[in-house]
């Protein structure tokens, strides 16, 4: 089956929330962003780098987080749409499978939308160890 993709930003936007509303993060990544996507985060690793670039980088990045983190509560607040900008805040309670450690955390994403496409997603955190 065919799908479309949205070209506006508050179309976008829209898609990606209800989309994550729905568990459905990976067919957002596969769907709504640029080959090119440039994600950045707060802080990085060695194996981890705060800044990555790239749709198979971004999809390691998802597939990382989900395989290690047991989600039992998210929440998806927005998104908030500008000219080529959305935000979008999301909140988690967690457990960390490698340490059993059970946390909650927030974090506002900055989305940049070109050409129907998101082309770049910034993170700032609100957890505690961040």
């Amino acid at each position: 089956m065919a799908t479309t993709t949205p070209t506006s930003t508050a179309a976008v936007a829209q898609e990606l929330v209800n989309m994550c509303r729905a568990g459905r993060n990976m067919d957002a990544v596969n769907k709504l962003y640029s080959p090119n996507i440039v994600s950045i985060e707060p802080v990085g690793t060695e194996t981890m780098p705060a800044r990555m670039s790239g749709l198979d980088a971004i999809r390691g990045k998802n597939e990382w987080w989900f395989a290690n983190n047991e989600v039992h509560n998210a929440k998806v607040n927005g998104p908030f749409v500008g000219e080529d900008q959305f935000a979008v805040e999301y909140a988690f309670e967690t457990t960390f499978r490698p340490t059993g450690q059970r946390s909650q955390m927030s974090e506002l994403a900055l989305y940049t939308v070109k050409d129907g496409k998101i082309v770049t997603e910034q993170f700032f955190y609100n957890a505690p160890d961040a």
